[in-house]
């Protein structure tokens, strides 16, 4: 008998640890059916989960009509190691007992961040199952397992051979507090208040926002159509302080209406100012380091913050008369999207993967209809535009947590290896090769590295065993990290199998990429360039683009502004039904998810009427012998054929729209159809026929009840799955694995 209310608490513990007792979620290869399958976007392993996690709702809407729709299906969770977020929550971790990264070799600190993740890497797997995500856990996979990585080695092979990577001395995004660089694609901008600086240059007066990095100018530019300008061309400008002369360019890139109209050229630490460099072969001295500390400047300056040495060298040129004026300057700075650290533009080499011949199959996958992108065209519009556009991307990253670069350096044939490891009593010691090697072992330094940066030029090889070049086996591993998206750029190729395995071979490509718009570029097209890469076929047949959620006045949620909530909260107050119910309804396709408590509850209370209804019928048909529901039974009545007719095309209406990705629509036809035309006028209507003993009307209520069971399981899976239970029905098979009405 059914409680007088549904409490969600009494029933989904035991309702999802049923279905994975039954292994419900696990399908069998079964070569006669067309299976579907699923990547979940993997999330950081050892995060709770936010309310963007919940959306993984709408993945499993797809899987649980699919399964039921009899077809092999395929949910394959995962978790990420999540790199440069890892290690920076750990840091603020060791910071808390007063230690930094810094106070540990590379494989202790590794080993320390393990365990840390370890600790906390089955949280967000038990929030999953509290939200009743049909996920396959016995294919579990994360993004460090050997068996990964032993892939994700391989792809580097790969295109290393195929002349894709390269290694190359550019200006990247630097995090000075992070200590690693990142692509354009990481980095955030915040509107920033700074003051513009006009300096004499002698010849000429420059306008700069940075007036530290004046010792690293290697020019002046100015646009040749500047006609104040045009008689100095050629002349030389004098950086003040230091009284270096500096030659005076023409370049047609320079702003004439910015500042002065003329451009101090710092190559080694701005974009524009690099691309002018290299258009002009200039020289590109650095006068910061990878600390973020001054350095390669007159030793006043030497070793100052960036910013305690821009006040000293405003104070100095000031003293000099050198500022002409200065006046406020508001403008857009890089900001790190991790610590928010303003990002310095750094001359580092780095390793790039060559993506313009990957990119063009990857459009063109697109345009052949391999791969569909849904629901909307603007969509697809914003992911031919990136990959029309695509840089080559760097995929390395300065950071310890994440796997290796499998390319190692001769110490004999590169003395010039900049190293930084902890001696045995833990003091730090930075230097070349050819000097360390005269003190510390080959094993003593691999043992307690820190870092090491090969010069741009350096010699390496993909083998670990001993030089190629002189025999020698003083060989010393690269310590830059993959970027992250290079290991899930590779994930449904790796976790299915590739490339032999049975599973890939049967659910590859996969079915259905539902993520988030904002990871298109970071996560999907580089999926869509690897994957064709590797096994040259797409890695999913449509990619399905749902929106951000946002509070109930359409606004981002973030911790500042007190607008978050919780997932986990709400499943615990409403439970997990209404919450996942709530995520889907009134949204229109690739608009903003609205998630408010209000709406939450109001779904609790759609649980609640279902459970009303189903309560009633159970109350009013038991220990009643009553026919099964046929179209050709007897005592029909006018309004019995209209609730059926009414149910068939509810049931070919969501239908449709789940094949068409409009889960709004489908949720919305739902509510209407067992909230009014069942609930409030069949069901009311039903009442006197019941008293009069009219058994038709009891088949009706039974077969619309359990077909909208069915019809709404997707979307409610415990409150529907825990009435079919309790109800009499031709077949003892549970809900998540009956038939899908037709």
């Amino acid at each position: 008998m059914l409680e007088k209310t549904f409490q969600h608490t009494n029933y989904e513990t035991d309702i999802y640890k049923m279905w994975e007792e039954k292994a419900y979620f696990t399908p069998k290869i079964d070569k006669t059916k067309k299976p579907f399958s699923m990547i979940l976007p993997l999330p950081n392993a050892n995060d709770p989960m936010h309310m963007g996690h919940a959306l993984f709702t709408v993945q499993d809407i797809l899987v649980r009509y699919h399964r039921m729709k009899g077809e092999p299906t395929l949910w394959l969770p995962g978790g990420d190691h999540a790199g440069i977020e890892t290690q920076f929550v750990f840091e603020k971790h060791l910071a808390k007992k007063g230690q930094s990264r810094f106070d540990f070799d590379r494989d202790t600190l590794y080993k320390m961040i393990a365990e840390f993740v370890e600790q906390n890497k089955n949280v967000n797997k038990l929030q999953m199952k509290r939200l009743g995500f049909s996920l396959d856990w016995t294919r579990y996979h994360y993004s460090l397992e050997p068996e990964i990585l032993a892939k994700v080695e391989d792809t580097f092979r790969a295109l290393f051979a195929d002349g894709l990577i390269y290694r190359d001395l550019r200006l990247v995004n630097y995090c000075t507090k992070c200590g690693t660089a990142f692509s354009e694609l990481e980095i955030n901008h915040s509107e920033k208040e700074d003051q513009l600086y006009y300096l004499d240059y002698g010849n000429i007066q420059i306008a700069t926002a940075r007036p530290e990095t004046i010792f690293a100018d290697v020019a002046v530019a100015v646009n040749p159509k500047d006609k104040r300008y045009q008689k100095l061309i050629g002349k030389t400008a004098t950086i003040p302080l230091i009284n270096k002369e500096i030659p005076i360019i023409a370049d047609k890139a320079i702003k004439i209406d910015f500042g002065t109209g003329a451009l101090k050229v710092t190559p080694a630490h701005a974009q524009e100012d690099y691309e002018i460099g290299k258009r002009h072969h200039l020289p590109m001295p650095s006068c910061v380091a990878l600390s973020g500390k001054l350095i390669n400047l007159p030793e006043k300056y030497q070793g100052m913050r960036i910013y305690s040495g821009r006040q000293a060298v405003v104070e100095d040129l000031n003293n000099q008369d050198k500022i002409v004026k200065t006046e406020p300057l508001k403008h857009m700075v890089a900001i790190c999207y991790r610590c928010k650290t303003t990002i310095e533009p750094m001359l580092i080499p780095q390793w790039y993967l060559k993506t313009k011949p990957l990119a063009e199959k990857a459009i063109q996958a697109v345009k052949d209809g391999k791969t569909n992108i849904k629901p909307l065209k603007r969509f697809e519009k914003m992911y031919f535009d990136w990959l029309n556009r695509i840089e080559d991307w760097n995929i390395s990253r300065q950071i310890v947590w994440g796997p290796r670069i499998p390319v190692w350096y001769c110490g004999d044939c590169n003395p010039k290896l900049n190293i930084s490891f902890l001696t045995k009593d833990k003091q730090k010691v930075t230097d070349t090769y050819d000097r360390l090697s005269k003190i510390y072992s080959i094993e003593e330094i691999n043992t307690s590295m820190q870092s090491m940066i090969a010069p741009v030029d350096a010699s390496y090889q993909l083998q670990a065993n001993k030089c190629q070049s002189c025999g020698s086996t003083h060989l010393i591993q690269e310590t830059d990290t993959f970027d992250t998206w290079f290991l899930s750029g590779q994930w449904p190729m790796n976790t299915l199998g590739f490339p032999d395995g049975p599973d890939f071979y049967y659910f590859y490509p996969t079915t259905v990429l539902d993520t988030l718009w904002d990871i298109l570029f970071f996560w999907v097209a580089r999926m869509m360039m690897l994957g064709i890469y590797r096994t040259g076929k797409v890695p999913f047949e449509v990619i399905h683009i749902h929106s951000r959620v946002v509070d109930k006045k359409g606004q981002k949620m973030s911790k500042s502004k007190g607008n978050v909530l919780n997932p986990l909260e709400m499943v615990d107050k409403y439970g997990a039904d209404a919450l996942r119910f709530s995520l889907v309804y009134g949204i229109a396709p690739g608009s903003d998810i609205v998630a408010s408590d209000d709406k939450v509850r109001a779904m609790r209370n759609f649980a609640n009427k279902i459970w009303n209804v189903a309560r009633f019928i159970e109350m009013n048909t038991q220990n009643k012998d009553f026919p099964w529901y046929e179209n050709s039974q007897e005592g029909l009545t006018a309004s019995d054929k209209i609730i059926i007719n009414k149910l068939n095309k509810i049931i070919k209406n969501v239908t449709t729209a789940l094949d068409k990705y409009h889960f709004s629509m489908a949720t919305e036809s739902l509510y209407e159809f067992i909230w009014h035309e069942f609930a409030d006028k069949y069901i009311e209507e039903s009442k006197d026929r019941i008293k009069d003993g009219d058994l038709a009307v009891l088949s009706v209520l039974r077969h619309v009840l359990l077909n909208s069971l069915k019809l709404l399981h997707p979307f409610m899976p415990y409150v529907t799955e825990a009435i079919w239970q309790q109800m009499p029905r031709k077949k003892s098979e549970d809900l998540m694995v009956s038939q899908w009405p037709k």
